[in-house]
Protein backbone atom coordinates (compact mmCIF):
# COMPACT_ATOMS: atom_id res chain seq x y z
CA UNK A 1 0.00 0.00 0.00
CA UNK A 2 2.72 2.39 0.89
CA UNK A 3 4.46 2.02 -2.82
CA UNK A 4 0.77 3.30 -4.58
CA UNK A 5 0.26 5.97 -1.75
CA UNK A 6 3.65 6.87 -2.87
CA UNK A 7 3.10 6.56 -6.61
CA UNK A 8 -0.35 8.88 -5.71
CA UNK A 9 1.86 11.52 -4.09
CA UNK A 10 4.55 11.92 -6.18
CA UNK A 11 2.25 11.64 -9.88
CA UNK A 12 4.66 9.00 -10.90
CA UNK A 13 7.48 11.50 -11.52
CA UNK A 14 11.28 11.08 -9.76
CA UNK A 15 12.16 13.53 -7.70
CA UNK A 16 9.19 15.21 -7.07
CA UNK A 17 7.54 15.64 -3.71
CA UNK A 18 4.21 17.07 -2.49
CA UNK A 19 4.23 17.84 1.42
CA UNK A 20 2.25 19.98 4.33
CA UNK A 21 4.87 20.10 6.32
CA UNK A 22 9.00 20.81 6.55
CA UNK A 23 10.13 16.95 6.36
CA UNK A 24 7.17 15.61 4.85
CA UNK A 25 7.81 12.08 4.43
CA UNK A 26 11.48 12.52 3.69
CA UNK A 27 12.40 8.86 3.84
CA UNK A 28 15.47 9.43 1.24
CA UNK A 29 13.61 7.28 -1.28
CA UNK A 30 13.94 8.17 -5.02
CA UNK A 31 10.91 10.88 -4.20
CA UNK A 32 13.07 12.49 -1.87
CA UNK A 33 16.38 14.91 -1.59
CA UNK A 34 19.23 13.21 -1.24
CA UNK A 35 21.61 12.97 1.76
CA UNK A 36 20.88 12.69 5.09
CA UNK A 37 17.63 11.10 6.66
CA UNK A 38 15.61 13.86 8.23
CA UNK A 39 14.57 13.12 11.92
CA UNK A 40 10.27 13.47 12.23
CA UNK A 41 8.77 15.12 15.41
CA UNK A 42 8.15 14.11 19.03
CA UNK A 43 5.80 13.19 21.43
CA UNK A 44 6.15 14.74 25.36
CA UNK A 45 9.22 12.93 26.59
CA UNK A 46 10.14 10.47 23.16
CA UNK A 47 13.07 11.67 21.25
CA UNK A 48 12.97 11.98 17.86
CA UNK A 49 12.48 9.16 15.43
CA UNK A 50 15.60 8.06 13.24
CA UNK A 51 15.46 6.15 10.27
CA UNK A 52 18.34 4.90 7.86
CA UNK A 53 17.92 5.43 3.94
CA UNK A 54 16.15 1.99 3.04
CA UNK A 55 14.01 1.91 6.03
CA UNK A 56 10.53 2.51 5.07
CA UNK A 57 9.00 5.13 6.78
CA UNK A 58 7.12 5.03 10.13
CA UNK A 59 4.70 7.04 12.53
CA UNK A 60 6.05 8.58 15.13
CA UNK A 61 5.01 6.55 18.48
CA UNK A 62 1.88 8.80 20.23
CA UNK A 63 1.71 8.92 24.22
CA UNK A 64 -1.40 7.14 25.23
CA UNK A 65 -3.42 7.93 28.82
CA UNK A 66 -2.63 5.13 31.57
CA UNK A 67 -4.97 5.29 34.80
CA UNK A 68 -2.53 4.91 38.09
CA UNK A 69 -3.68 3.99 41.21
CA UNK A 70 -0.81 4.95 43.56
CA UNK A 71 -0.84 3.40 47.45
CA UNK A 72 1.46 4.90 50.09
CA UNK A 73 1.45 4.70 53.50
CA UNK A 74 3.99 5.08 56.56
CA UNK A 75 4.17 6.61 60.09
CA UNK A 76 1.17 8.22 61.28
CA UNK A 77 0.96 11.53 60.29
CA UNK A 78 -1.40 14.82 61.59
CA UNK A 79 -4.37 14.62 58.88
CA UNK A 80 -4.36 18.25 58.24
CA UNK A 81 -0.71 18.15 56.99
CA UNK A 82 -1.47 15.13 55.21
CA UNK A 83 -4.60 16.87 53.13
CA UNK A 84 -2.68 19.74 53.01
CA UNK A 85 0.04 18.07 50.83
CA UNK A 86 -2.54 16.44 48.78
CA UNK A 87 -3.82 19.23 47.64
CA UNK A 88 -0.75 20.92 47.32
CA UNK A 89 0.40 17.84 44.60
CA UNK A 90 -3.77 17.76 43.24
CA UNK A 91 -2.86 21.30 42.32
CA UNK A 92 0.78 20.80 40.97
CA UNK A 93 -0.31 17.42 38.86
CA UNK A 94 -2.31 18.52 35.89
CA UNK A 95 -4.19 14.80 35.60
CA UNK A 96 -4.84 14.07 39.56
CA UNK A 97 -8.20 12.95 39.62
CA UNK A 98 -8.57 11.98 43.25
CA UNK A 99 -6.89 10.99 46.81
CA UNK A 100 -8.06 9.17 49.64
CA UNK A 101 -6.20 9.63 52.88
CA UNK A 102 -5.91 8.33 56.53
CA UNK A 103 -3.28 9.02 59.44
CA UNK A 104 -0.73 6.07 58.25
CA UNK A 105 -1.87 5.82 54.43
CA UNK A 106 -3.41 7.50 51.53
CA UNK A 107 -3.97 6.52 47.69
CA UNK A 108 -3.86 8.54 44.64
CA UNK A 109 -5.73 8.32 41.49
CA UNK A 110 -4.49 9.99 38.51
CA UNK A 111 -4.49 9.93 34.54
CA UNK A 112 -0.61 9.84 33.29
CA UNK A 113 0.19 10.52 29.35
CA UNK A 114 3.02 8.17 28.30
CA UNK A 115 3.84 6.08 25.60
CA UNK A 116 3.75 2.90 27.04
CA UNK A 117 3.12 0.74 30.31
CA UNK A 118 6.83 0.72 31.25
CA UNK A 119 7.09 4.95 30.99
CA UNK A 120 3.85 5.06 32.62
CA UNK A 121 4.47 2.94 35.79
CA UNK A 122 8.21 4.63 36.07
CA UNK A 123 6.67 8.38 36.46
CA UNK A 124 3.94 6.73 38.75
CA UNK A 125 6.79 5.08 40.91
CA UNK A 126 9.13 8.52 40.98
CA UNK A 127 5.49 11.22 41.96
CA UNK A 128 5.83 10.60 45.40
CA UNK A 129 9.39 11.07 45.56
CA UNK A 130 9.73 14.12 43.94
CA UNK A 131 6.90 15.64 44.94
CA UNK A 132 7.93 15.12 48.84
CA UNK A 133 9.25 17.97 49.40
CA UNK A 134 7.45 20.97 47.01
CA UNK A 135 3.88 19.67 48.18
CA UNK A 136 5.13 18.91 51.52
CA UNK A 137 4.02 15.03 51.74
CA UNK A 138 5.17 12.52 54.41
CA UNK A 139 8.33 10.75 54.18
CA UNK A 140 6.32 7.27 53.52
CA UNK A 141 6.75 4.60 50.98
CA UNK A 142 5.34 3.22 47.94
CA UNK A 143 3.24 -0.14 49.06
CA UNK A 144 0.74 -0.83 45.66
CA UNK A 145 0.80 0.49 42.02
CA UNK A 146 -1.79 -0.34 39.76
CA UNK A 147 -1.22 0.99 36.39
CA UNK A 148 -3.97 -0.07 33.23
CA UNK A 149 -4.92 1.86 30.24
CA UNK A 150 -7.54 3.75 29.05
CA UNK A 151 -9.95 1.13 27.36
CA UNK A 152 -9.21 -1.77 30.30
CA UNK A 153 -10.41 1.26 32.74
CA UNK A 154 -13.04 2.53 31.17
CA UNK A 155 -14.32 -1.70 30.60
CA UNK A 156 -14.05 -2.54 34.11
CA UNK A 157 -16.38 0.56 35.29
CA UNK A 158 -18.86 -0.72 32.68
CA UNK A 159 -18.79 -3.89 34.32
CA UNK A 160 -18.89 -3.21 37.18
CA UNK A 161 -15.70 -3.95 38.38
CA UNK A 162 -12.83 -0.96 39.70
CA UNK A 163 -15.73 1.10 40.38
CA UNK A 164 -14.67 5.06 40.39
CA UNK A 165 -14.16 6.24 43.79
CA UNK A 166 -16.85 7.62 45.74
CA UNK A 167 -15.83 11.30 45.26
CA UNK A 168 -14.49 12.13 42.11
CA UNK A 169 -11.91 14.94 42.22
CA UNK A 170 -10.41 16.57 45.20
CA UNK A 171 -8.95 15.06 48.33
CA UNK A 172 -10.91 12.96 50.95
CA UNK A 173 -10.56 11.12 53.89
CA UNK A 174 -11.18 7.22 53.55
Amino acid sequence: MERRREAALTGGAAGRRLTSIDGGRGDGGPAGPAGPPRESGTVRGLGPERRDEGDPPTVPEQARLWHVVLSVAGKVTPLSALRAGLERLAHDHSFFLTARYAADHAEIRYWEQARDLHDAAAIALRLWGEHKVTAGLPPWEIVGLEVVDRATYHKRVAEGFGDPPPHLGGVHPY
